[in-house]
């Protein structure tokens, strides 16, 4: 299995950390976060990531020189000189799943232990009915602020829609996916504005409505974009032992 992990933003909402380091290279419990999402894909069974780069770049290249598991799991850094967006890192890396049925999508700025093996029988399940991406799903308490879906009984998205005024639902977008490469075929030829970027919540995603589902996400789930949230991982993140992480 193969995976995007998406880390290459700025971090303005977590100054003054990330004025002298990545985003996702903040510690939780003493630990790196990217360190934590690269041994949890590795005990969940990815074995290859592509990480996109850009503020403290160099910072990012030297931790994955010195991850000690890398002989486990093969790590590609895509640097953006300028930021490509969301959609935009995976539209220009497209080579990287060219082989590949199904892929993974992850925001790097989630703090999570999501047991990716049910994840993935989830998405392959919702294959047989047309399904091309599953989006994992928390409830927001606050779901202006988020990108919204909007479910029928059997789990399909029938509307997405990025930070709504209106709310139809509080389930969120967790920055969690699974994508088939059929979605490549729905993605925008540009952004709608010159110069600015291909982001996947607000470009490509209202254009899987019908064609993806949703998966609740169960486990722990927190955005650590923030300094409030980031103070909160710090005191409700338990440490997991291996066993834990994989879902054993």
């Amino acid at each position: 299995m193969k995976a995007f992990l998406l880390a290459a933003g700025r971090g303005t909402r977590l100054r003054p950390y990330t004025d002298t380091i990545p985003k996702c290279l903040i510690p939780i419990q003493g630990k790196p976060l990217l360190g934590i999402w690269l041994d949890h894909l590795r005990l969940q069974g990815v074995r290859e990531v592509l990480i996109n780069t850009h503020h403290h770049a160099h910072q990012v290249e030297a931790f994955v020189r010195g991850y000690s598991h890398c002989r486990e799991i093969r790590i590609v850094l895509s640097n953006e000189p300028e930021l490509l967006g969301s959609a935009g890192t995976i539209r220009h890396c497209r080579d990287f799943v060219d082989n590949e049925d199904d892929f993974m999508i992850f925001y790097a700025d989630n703090l999570t232990n999501v047991n990716l093996k049910r994840f993935a029988k989830f998405h392959h399940n919702c294959r047989r009915k047309n399904g091309i991406l599953t989006m994992g799903l928390f409830h927001a308490p606050n779901p202006s602020a988020c990108g919204i879906a909007e479910l029928d009984a059997d789990q399909k998205i029938l509307a997405f829609t990025e930070k709504p005024e209106n709310p139809k639902s509080d389930l969120a977008n967790a920055g969690i996916y699974m994508a088939s490469r059929e979605i490549f075929e729905c993605f925008p030829e540009a952004p709608p504005k010159p110069g600015s970027v291909l982001d996947f919540g607000l470009h490509v995603l209202p254009l899987l409505a019908g064609r993806m589902y949703g998966y609740p996400i169960a486990e722990y789930l927190r955005d650590v974009g923030t300094i409030e949230s980031y103070q909160q991982a710090l005191t409700e993140w338990p440490v997991y032992t291996d066993s834990q992480q994989a879902g054993i």
